[in-house]
């Protein structure tokens, strides 16, 4: 099996975990001893979804991409395994600048960053079970922005707004900065159910829509 060897990493771990689903669809169909036919048909499907996930795809990153040529599980798990060496990491924080994030909390409990993986991250989040609040880091916009929010953690499972599957969730509100022109003293409480545990919702995330329009309205950005 011959690989393209190049240095530009360009995957986003949303990506990366789309990518994932649709080969398990793929393996699924095998499994399931599919027609033919719809084997192709479902592995042509998942290609081409892949594809419109890099609009600006060069011809060297095409060709990494590109999952028609294999067809047993072997081939398949070493096709993920090579995707993941081009894993963009989350952008790279100090303890100084998530901090400055967030003003007005004082004695912020900052994670241990080094026992983080930022190849597998979309977004940043960990909790303060002693103040019941939850924090999210993003880079939006090209820009690293963060929201403190309260969370209230449910005993049964739900959807997360974040990643779409069904697990434990906590509920998570905030107050948005943004202000009604009548009323500039005007703010709005915000809130959904969103996976308790983030790591685990970094590994099932495909799509990052939601979490960037509850990003944009809770900073008060217009256009969400």
């Amino acid at each position: 099996m011959r690989w393209l060897t190049i240095t530009g990493k360009f995957i986003k771990n949303e990506q990366f975990n789309f990518i994932k689903q649709q080969v398990a669809l793929i393996k699924d169909s095998y499994k399931k001893n599919s027609d033919p036919t719809v084997i192709t048909a479902v592995r042509e499907l998942a290609n081409a979804k892949i594809i419109e996930l890099f609009p600006n795809v060069t011809s060297e990153q095409m060709e990494i991409l590109d999952l028609m040529k294999w067809k047993t599980d072997y081939e398949f798990d070493h096709y993920i395994q090579h995707l993941s060496s081009f894993l963009l990491p989350f952008p790279k924080l100090t303890d100084q600048q998530i901090k400055k994030m967030f003003p007005k909390t004082k004695k912020l409990k900052v994670p241990d960053l080094s026992q983080i993986a930022p190849e597998q991250l979309t977004y940043l989040s960990w909790t303060d079970i002693s103040t019941n609040k939850k924090f999210i880091v993003y880079q939006l916009n090209e820009k690293m922005v963060g929201i403190e929010c309260k969370y209230t953690l449910l005993s049964k499972d739900n959807i997360c707004s974040f990643c779409k599957r069904f697990g434990k969730v906590a509920y998570i509100s905030t107050i948005t900065k943004a202000k009604k022109s009548k009323n500039p003293d005007y703010y709005k409480a915000i809130g959904n159910f969103i996976c308790f545990d983030s790591s685990n919702c970094n590994k099932k995330i495909t799509n990052i829509d939601y979490l960037t329009t509850f990003l944009k309205i809770s900073l008060g950005e217009e256009n969400a």
